[in-house]
């Protein structure tokens, strides 16, 4: 019989978000399902504050422009930006605090 040339190999790209089962693990029962569901949206609520975190000082620092502004500004618009200016790293901290008490 003739030979054959060997096979090419059956080569295929995994996406990135294709889950690997690992084949030595027993199957995840529903408890412990439930408990990495719950650490995973411990995870997301933390990253959420941090974010809200971020845009908090993020505003302040806008704000502090706005209320450094000048005549350019509105006289009222500068005052509620003073105030932010102090109120909202405040809130950031305080936010971080809880964050890091919870966790």
């Amino acid at each position: 019989m003739p030979k054959r040339p060997p096979a090419k190999p059956d080569l295929r790209l995994v996406q990135a978000e294709a889950e690997i089962y690992d084949l030595m693990r027993k199957p995840e029962t529903t408890a412990d399902r439930v408990k990495r569901l719950q650490l995973e949206a411990r995870a997301l609520a933390v990253e959420q504050v941090e974010v809200l975190e971020r845009a908090l000082l993020e505003a302040a620092a806008l704000a502090r422009e706005i209320a450094d502004g000048g005549d350019a500004y509105p006289v009222g618009a500068r005052e509620i930006a003073s105030r932010l200016v102090t109120d909202l790293p405040s809130k950031a901290e305080t936010l971080k605090a809880i964050v890091g008490r919870t966790f």
